[in-house]
């Protein structure tokens, strides 16, 4: 690969910039004209505290938004401190079941779902989950 551009990506890239044709949302489907209806949201690596803080600005957002469907990926939590450590709990430490738990417990969300898959929040094999938002009336 070269770092040099050719003239014709030059000249492309300049008629780009000038331009006034406005480019077309990545989060709309443009062939039905409708909002894309799924979003994610990765927290590994957050604290539970910033893992709770993150959720609830998302999910708030989404629904503001119109978003139908979120997929939470929290990890497995194979690698999570928490069972070195006797004080902690060993399922609630971990975000896997510990985010969840916190939107099932907060009301303010729980009043923008339709439903929660804790199926695959309990299921060993998956990291992440799925949550079904409500329509904003």
């Amino acid at each position: 690969m070269t770092n040099k551009l050719s003239d014709k990506d030059k000249k492309d890239w300049q008629n780009f910039i000038d331009s006034s044709e406005k480019l077309q949302s990545k989060d709309v489907d443009h062939a039905n004209n409708q909002i894309i209806l799924e979003k994610s949201i990765d927290l590994h690596g957050f604290t539970l505290e910033e893992a709770n803080k993150q959720i609830f600005e998302f999910i708030d957002n989404c629904y503001l938004n119109k978003v139908k469907k979120v997929n939470v990926i929290t990890g497995k939590g194979m690698r999570s401190k928490n069972l070195d450590d006797p004080y902690q709990s060993k399922d609630l430490g971990i975000l896997k079941y510990s985010v969840p738990e916190y939107i099932k417990n907060n009301p303010e969300l729980m009043n923008k779902i339709i439903k929660i898959d804790f199926e695959s929040v309990n299921s060993p094999s998956k990291g992440n989950f799925d949550i079904f938002l409500k329509t904003i009336k």
